[in-house]
This record gives structure tokens, sequence and C-alpha cells, in this order.
């Protein structure tokens, strides 16, 4: 689904970095400084975003796609203070309390054992230390694929099983919840948004043509004479009847910070 870094950043790349300045903030990473973490950081939008808002900031990245990490390091213009490394944000290769902050973006659902992932992200965290992270609200607050795969069950009723709105950690109080049990303190959870504006329905339609995602993945199988169709579905669900024009979409997601407790007397 994630095999192409230049196919992902035509796709998603470029709402990720909407999202990563909000996110940023959402963590209450302060002004003197530290060292983040950035787990399963893809093609680096929310290092870079870290390293623009906190200027102090030494951020590392990590994610399992050695391609990503490459992409990544192609387009960091700020190598003084970040750095991406292959890493499995399951198996952090990170002593204990390594890291003053650790956020994790638009990743957590994708992760096999979630639990597994945060309870690493704990573990390399200092006591007081902020762990952060967020996933598209896929069922309702993210516009842009909600309305793919309404128009994929249309067409298409096996595709029903598909709908990303089943992802996990994507509504209220999951990842709050999820937060919670890793014993986490102080924790907050609220919904982040962003506008995306796309030129035309040509800007929207494109980039799943990609293969990248569940979406792309399933543009790329259900064969060239359904596609059209597809295509006119999801024209009908955007409610566009210009195609060549402008139009906007929304997309939410919901956010989770908590602290490292600052005992870890808690088998942590």
């Amino acid at each position: 689904m994630f095999t192409n870094a230049y196919a992902y950043d035509q796709f998603m790349g470029r709402w990720s970095r909407l999202l990563a300045p909000c996110l940023a903030q959402f963590a209450e990473i302060p002004d003197c400084g530290g060292k983040i973490l950035d787990a399963g950081c893809g093609i680096g939008a929310l290092a870079f975003a870290i390293a623009e808002f906190r200027p102090l900031c030494h951020i590392v990245g990590i994610d399992t796609s050695k391609e990503y990490i490459i992409y990544a390091e192609s387009r960091n213009n700020y190598s003084d203070r970040v750095h991406f490394k292959v890493g499995d944000i399951q198996d952090l290769a990170f002593p204990d309390a390594a890291f003053d902050n650790s956020l994790s973006m638009l990743v957590l659902n994708f992760i096999p054992n979630a639990p597994r992932a945060l309870s690493e992200m704990r573990r390399v965290t200092r006591p007081g230390g902020q762990v952060v992270a967020a996933v598209w609200d896929y069922g309702d607050g993210m516009e842009m694929l909600r309305a793919f795969w309404d128009a994929a069950v249309a067409v298409d009723a096996n595709a029903s099983r598909l709908h990303e709105r089943h992802m996990p950690l994507c509504r209220a109080g999951e990842l709050s919840g999820l937060w919670k049990s890793a014993a986490l303190e102080n924790i907050h959870e609220q919904p982040l948004e962003v506008e995306m504006n796309f030129k035309s329905f040509q800007d929207y339609w494109e980039p799943f043509l990609m293969g990248q995602g569940p979406a792309g993945a399933y543009v790329k199988h259900i064969g060239h004479d359904r596609l059209p169709i597809l295509r006119e579905e999801v024209k009908r669900q955007l409610r566009l009847r210009d195609e060549t024009a402008p139009f906007i979409l929304h997309g939410r997601v919901w956010a989770v910070r908590g602290s490292v407790p600052e005992s870890r007397n808690d088998g942590n």
C-alpha cells in the first residue's frame, strides 16, 4: 500500500504537511528545545514542522520504509538537527528516556500492534515528557477519503469491508482510551482540522491512480473497465458540477497527548 514515496507525497503527503504544524502546536513542545522522536515519520512532514516551530529542538524520525527515509533526507533543510533512520515503532532501538517528547502522526492505525508501539514510545520518553499522536477521523471527518469509499461501495458492494471508516483508533475516545491503558497522565484528546484545497477534480482524482494506501490499492485492482464508473460516482458523491473548478474539502484528525509519569514504578 505504501510502496512509493513520491506517489504517497502526491496522494497524502500534501495534507500531512498541512496537519503537521497543527499537531506540533498541540504537542506543547517547550521553547527551550530538547530531543524529539517522530515515530513512523514517513516522508518527514512532522519532523520538518517541529524543526520550523521549535528551532532549538533536535528531531529523530524513524520509519520502516527505507525509501521513505531516503525521500525525507532528500528534502531535509534542517540536517544539523533533523535526522532520519530506518526503524520499527514497535521495537525502538533507543534507550529508556532517550527523548523529551515522542510524537506519531497518521501512523498508529496502520501498526499491527498499536499498544506495543505506544508502550515503546512511552519507554523512550523521559518522565514528564509528552507522548502525542493523531489519526484521521476516517468515518466522518476525512471528506476526501469518505467520498471515495462511499462511491466505491455504491458501485461495488464488496468494497464495504475495505472502507477506511473501519480503521482502528479513528473515532472519538479511542486514542485517549489507548493512552489511559498505557498509564499515561494528563491525557487530552481533541479534533484538529485542516482545509484541503483542490484545483480541480483531476487534482483530487489523479493521486488515487498512483496505488498508494488502501484507496490506491483498491483502484489498482478494480480493473480498467470499472474505473470510469467509479470516477463518475466519486464526482457524484462530491456533488461536483464542473470538474475543472476548484473546490474545498475538510480533513479532521483525533489528536491525543499524555505525559509519562514522573515515577516509573509502574512496570515501564
